[in-house]
């Protein structure tokens, strides 16, 4: 399944959307994302069979859309009550790619040895365990290099200083650069042939070509197809959330198309 956004749709009016759009029975449509289809007078046409159009790209190549995942913060629920007070419950500001999970309207400042990060967004809903995420460039920032990790794998990760509206939190470990993956449902995962901890190649498909060589893929029936990059690689690739990438490759093997680009 995949979530249909304003923003993917708006970046392929460029390339021109079909009328009707041909899309998978189980795809969703964020209520944007159905205004602004309405507005063109583009219908819907739902199929079980086939790939939906955002799979498909001249020449029969898979594509994926592009998140782009500023700095944000995961709280557990104690550390929720120690930042904003006891008892207290995150306020969704909007929902995210992934169902279930929400742009908080509270925002942190992340206090490091040289320098501060205000208004950081808290994204929902608690967790188990607190967890920083910041591009490389922030991590100069604030005056830490915290590693290149999956999300939740934190062991041996160096800590941040949280200040909320009523606390402050100083985390041990916790504070990552997020690696680069992909979110896919089990229909997804068939669909690009690959399965939950194998790694996908991805190429921009702008003015200047970049490959992503080692993306992580996650897999669960509740994800919705998502590549996730942070702001500094995004920056790089010229991309932004809603555009696409192009798979070339699977386990560090570029496809035979592929080749001649890397």
């Amino acid at each position: 399944m995949a979530l249909i956004t304003e923003t993917f749709l708006r970046a392929r009016l460029a390339r021109g959307i079909p009328n009707p759009l041909p899309i998978a029975e189980e795809d969703k449509l964020t209520p944007a994302a159905a205004d602004f289809l309405k507005s063109r007078g583009i219908a819907l046409q739902r199929t079980s069979a086939g790939q939906p159009v955002h799979l498909r790209e001249a020449g029969g190549g898979l594509t994926l859309p592009v998140g782009v995942s500023a700095r944000h913060v995961h709280l557990s629920p104690e550390h929720v009550e120690a930042l904003f007070g006891p008892g207290y419950a995150l306020a969704p500001l909007r929902e995210l790619s992934q169902k279930g999970q929400y742009a908080a309207q509270e925002t942190v400042t992340l206090i490091g040895p040289k320098g501060i990060l205000p208004n950081v967004r808290i994204l929902g809903p608690a967790r188990g365990a607190s967890q920083v995420e910041v591009s490389r460039t922030d991590g100069f920032a604030l005056g830490i290099q915290p590693p290149v990790r999956l999300s939740g794998n934190l062991q041996g990760t160096p800590g941040i200083t949280i200040a909320g509206k009523n606390g402050v939190v100083a985390l041990r470990e916790g504070l990552i650069v997020a690696k680069n993956h992909v979110h896919m449902s089990l229909d997804d995962a068939a669909r690009f042939e690959v399965a939950a901890g194998d790694s996908i190649i991805v190429q921009t498909m702008g003015d200047r070509s970049v490959l992503f060589a080692d993306v992580t893929v996650r897999v669960s029936p509740a994800y919705s197809l998502d590549l996730h990059l942070d702001t500094d690689e995004a920056n790089a690739a010229s991309l932004k959330t809603g555009d696409a990438v192009r798979l070339v490759g699977r386990n560090g093997t570029l496809q035979d198309a592929a080749r001649g680009l890397a």
